[in-house]
C-alpha cells in the first residue's frame, strides 16, 4: 500500500515482555480521526479499561504525529502524547512542537503504543524501519538535559531527537513532564510520571525516509502562499521579537492576568516581569522548530549571582505561574526556576499553581511551618520557590506533598486548605481569569484533561476580533461574541473552536498561525490534506471529525464518572467579583455558558451528557453501553 503524508506504520512496544511490532496504518482508520489526539482518542477508548490505576501497568501511553507533521506547512512540527491521567483520574493529553515528532516520521512510525510495565529502567532506540528497547540504568536519575545528550553522545549521532524524563517523572510526580529535544516540553496532565511509572526513561529517534508528497506539482506553490501570508500577518513580528512572553503586558492590561493564586487580574509589578524586561535584560537568540516561522522559542542567560544560567528562556505560561501568580517579581529567579522544572521534567503551571495554593494557604494560617518544614511562604518569597521546585522534584518533606498536585495535597493537609484550590478535574488552571474573558473560564470548565485553556484556545474575543470572527463563525454572533466581558455566545464560541482545536492537533500544525494569529482555516488545512495526502474533504466534514473526536474525549471521562457536575470552576471566579483592574466586577456567569455550549453540542442539558442521537450521528455508536452505565449510576 502507498502512503503519502503519513509514514504508514504505527509502533507497538510491550515493555513487560520487552517486545516491539509495528502494524501498518489503516487508511479509512486515518480518514476518520486524521491523527495525533484523533489517533490516541479512538485507540486508547478500546486499550485502556475504566477504573484502572494511571500508574499502574494497566494505562496505556501513546504518541501520536498527525499527516502533516514533518512538512512544510506552517509550524507542522508537533505530537500529541496521551493517557490517563495520573493528576486528574480521566483524559490525559499533551503536546511538544520541536523536532522529534518529525524525525519520528522520517524513522517510518506515526505513532507509539507502549503497554505495561519495564522491570528496569529502559529506553526506546528508533531508526528507519526499526526499534529496539535499550537498558537505561546509566541514565536513570539523570536530568532530562543529561539523559539526552548521553544518548546522543553514545550512539556516536549528535542529531538524534528525544522524549525524556527527568526526576520528577521517575518519582511519580503526578504533574510530571516529558522533555522535548532538551527545550519543548509536552506538559500538562502529568503524561512524564505515567512514563517514569513504565520505567521508560527516554524514546530516541534517527530517521531518514522522506515524507511523500501526494500531488507534488502543486504542493510547492501552495507552500509559498502558506509561507508568505504566515510571514506577512502583523502578528508575527511581535511573535519572532517576544515569543509569547508580551502577553505578560497584554493580558495584565485587561485584568487576565492570574495574580495571589487567583485573587486579582492585574499584578502591580507586571513590568518586572514582562516580555519587554525579559527581551531587553537577558536575551541571547530565538530558536526555531520545524516549519517553523514564528521562531517563538528564545534562550536567554542570567550572567550572575544565585541564578546565574544559560537556558530556554520561560513562556507567558511560566512567567505568571511562577511569578504573578505566587506574587514574585523576581524575574532572575522565574528564569532560573523555569530552567530547573525542564531539568527535572515538570509542568510549570501546575508547579506554580501548587505553590501558589500553598502560599495562600500559608498567608491564611493553614498551613504552618512545621508542615513546610521551615520554609516560609510569603507572597513573593523567590528563595522559596526555587527550593520547593527541587523538592517537589524528589518527594522531599513538603514537596512530597505538593507532588500531588493542589487539589489531592489539600486532601492531605485538611483544615479548610481546599477553598483555595484554583483546579478543574484536579487540574490547575493555567494563566486566564475567567472573570476578565468569559469565554476562558467556559474553555476551562469544559476542557477534557481539566484546567485547560489550549482544547478551545478562544482567543478572538481578546480584543475583539470583530472581522476574523464574522469570517469563522458568521454576523450573526456580533457585536456580543467579540465582547470579552459579555457571555452570550461564549458558548457556541468555545464549542466551535473545541472542535476546530481537534482538528489541529490532530494533523498535527501548531495552533500559532492556525488560531492566534487566526490566519489559517478549514480551508487551508482541508487543502494541505488534499495535496500532502490525497484526502478530500469539505469543510463541513473536517468539523464532523473535530466533533467526533471531543465526543470520544467526553466519553473516555463518562466512563470514569464525570458529567456536568464536573464542569465547574473555583467559588472565586464565579461568586468573588474581580476586585481591581480593567475588569473590576466581574464574575464568571458559568450556568448561562454551560446551557448555551450543550445545547450547541447537542448534550443532554441535565446531565451534561452526549445523547446516543449524538453519538450515532458521529459514527460513536460503540460508546452507548458506556454511556448507559453512566446513566444506570446516576438513576441509582
Amino acid at each position: 500500500m502507498e502512503y503519502y503524508g503519513y509514514a504508514g506504520k504505527i509502533l507497538y512496544v510491550d515493555l513487560e515482555r520487552g517486545k516491539t511490532l509495528y502494524r501498518p496504518l489503516d487508511l479509512d482508520f486515518a480518514r476518520r480521526y486524521l491523527g495525533g489526539t484523533g489517533f490516541c482518542a479512538r485507540m486508547l477508548y478500546d486499550m485502556i479499561k475504566p477504573g484502572i490505576d494511571p500508574l499502574s501497568p494497566a494505562n496505556v501511553l501513546m504518541f501520536a504525529a498527525g499527516p502533516l507533521t514533518g512538512t512544510l506547512f506552517p509550524q507542522a512540527s508537533r505530537y500529541t502524547v496521551a493517557a490517563k491521567s495520573p493528576l486528574t483520574g480521566i483524559w490525559g493529553e499533551s503536546h511538544a512542537a520541536g523536532h522529534w515528532a518529525p524525525e519520528l516520521k522520517f524513522a517510518g512510525f506515526d505513532a507509539i503504543v507502549i503497554t505495561g510495565r519495564s522491570r528496569k529502567p529502559v529506553y526506546l532506540y528508533i531508526t528507519d524501519d526499526r526499534a529496539e528497547l535499550r537498558d537505561a540504568g546509566h541514565i536513570w536519575g539523570k536530568t532530562t538535559v543529561d539523559a539526552d545528550l548521553t544518548v546522543r553522545e553514545e550512539n556516536g549521532d549528535m542529531e538524534i531527537k528525544t522524549v525524556t524524563i527527568g526526576p520528577a517523572g521517575e518519582n511519580l510526580v503526578r504533574y510530571a513532564a516529558i522533555l522535548t529535544d532538551d527545550s519543548r516540553v509536552a506538559a500538562r496532565s502529568g503524561m512524564g510520571a505515567v512514563m517514569g511509572s513504565k520505567r521508560l526513561k527516554l524514546i530516541a529517534v534517527r530517521g531518514t525516509k522522506p515524507v511523500r508528497i501526494r500531488k507534488p506539482d502543486e504542493y510547492l506553490d501552495h507552500v509559498r502562499e502558506w509561507h508568505e501570508r504566515m510571514l506577512k500577518n502583523p502578528f508575527t513580528p511581535s511573535r519572532i521579537k517576544y515569543g509569547t512572553t508580551n502577553l505578560i503586558e497584554l493580558m495584565n492590561a485587561i485584568g487576565r492576568l492570574p495574580t495571589y493564586n487567583f485573587r486579582q487580574g492585574v499584578f502591580e509589578e507586571y513590568e518586572k516581569i514582562s516580555g519587554e524586561t525579559l527581551r531587553r535584560k537577558y536575551f541571547v537568540r530565538t530558536r526555531a522548530d520545524f516549519a517553523c516561522l514564528q521562531r517563538c522559542g528564545r534562550y536567554v542567560r542570567v550572567p550572575s549571582g544565585p541564578y546565574k544560567c544559560y537556558c530556554k528562556a520561560p513562556e507567558f505560561e511560566c512567567l505568571c505561574s511562577l511569578g504573578s501568580r505566587c506574587g514574585n517579581s523576581n524575574l532572575e529567579s522565574i528564569i532560573y526556576a523555569h530552567h530547573l522544572c525542564n531539568l527535572y521534567g515538570m509542568d510549570t503551571v501546575s508547579t506554580g499553581g501548587s505553590i501558589s495554593w500553598a502560599m495562600e494557604c500559608y498567608e491564611e494560617g493553614l498551613i504552618t511551618k512545621e508542615d513546610t518544614g521551615g520554609l516560609e511562604l510569603t507572597w513573593g518569597n523567590h528563595e522559596a520557590i526555587v527550593q520547593l521546585i527541587e523538592m517537589i522534584a524528589y518527594r522531599k518533606g513538603f514537596g512530597d506533598v505538593l507532588a500531588e498536585g493542589s487539589w489531592r495535597a489539600s486532601r492531605i493537609i485538611g483544615r479548610g486548605t481546599e477553598k483555595y484550590v484554583m483546579a478543574v478535574k484536579r487540574q490547575e488552571i493555567a494563566a486566564q481569569d475567567g472573570r476578565a474573558q468569559k469565554s476562558m473560564g467556559l474553555a476551562s470548565a469544559t476542557a477534557a484533561r481539566g484546567a485547560d485553556h489550549l482544547y478551545a484556545f478562544p482567543v478572538l474575543d481578546e480584543i475583539g476580533f470583530d472581522v476574523e470572527i464574522r469570517k469563522r463563525y458568521g454576523d450573526q454572533y456580533l457585536p456580543e461574541m467579540a465582547d470579552r466581558l459579555n457571555p452570550k455566545y461564549k458558548g457556541i464560541m468555545v464549542k466551535l473552536n473545541e472542535d476546530y482545536c481537534a482538528v489541529v492537533e490532530s494533523v498535527g500544525v501548531c495552533k500559532y498561525g492556525t488560531l492566534i494569529p487566526p490566519e489559517f482555516y478549514y480551508e487551508d488545512i482541508a487543502k494541505a490534506l488534499e495535496l500532502t495526502v490525497g484526502f478530500e474533504f469539505t469543510v463541513d466534514q473536517l468539523k464532523l471529525i473535530g466533533e467526533r473526536i471531543v465526543n470520544l474525549h467526553r466519553m473516555f471521562n463518562v466512563r470514569e464518572g464525570i458529567d456536568r457536575r464536573d464542569d465547574t470552576l473555583p467559588w472565586r471566579l464565579t461568586e468573588v467579583p474581580s476586585p481591581k483592574g480593567p475588569s473590576k466586577g466581574q464574575v464568571v456567569e458559568l450556568e448561562k455558558m454551560l446551557e448555551e455550549y450543550y445545547t450547541e453540542r447537542g448534550w443532554d442539558l441535565k446531565t451534561g451528557l452526549p445523547t446516543k442521537e449524538k453519538l450515532v450521528e458521529l459514527g460513536l455508536g460503540f460508546t452507548i453501553k458506556d454511556l448507559e452505565a453512566h446513566l444506570s449510576r446516576l438513576k441509582s
